[in-house]
């Protein structure tokens, strides 16, 4: 049975992480497992006082197809420095636990 890709998406703003899981999830079939936030780094300083985390899953090509998805439509609202994207090929099944951690219930 091969494993499942993971996929992580840090983006800043709440707005901004919703829009571009709506769309990653139109372009590919891919699932969320969890969502956490946190202060970006030098936050009184930051334009949006809060980083979004989204992590989900499916098949490598679904989960890059997300990811492309993600960053285009995250570069209509942010800079380059405020978006992180991340691609697991091949997640262990001990990763996949962790995935649901955070302060937000997917």
């Amino acid at each position: 049975m091969t494993r499942p890709a993971i996929g992580c998406v840090e983006v800043q703003g709440y707005s901004v992480a919703l829009a571009v899981m709506d769309q990653a999830c139109k372009a590919a079939n891919i699932t969320i497992k969890g969502i956490d936030c946190n202060n970006p780094p030098n936050d009184s300083r930051a334009r949006i006082p809060v980083m979004i985390q989204v992590k989900f899953s499916g098949t490598v090509s679904d989960v890059q197809a997300a990811l492309d998805v993600a960053r285009e439509t995250a570069s209509r609202y942010l800079a380059p420095d405020e978006m992180l994207f991340h691609l697991i090929p091949s997640g262990s099944a001990e990763l996949m636990g962790l995935l649901p951690q955070g302060k937000v219930s997917p």
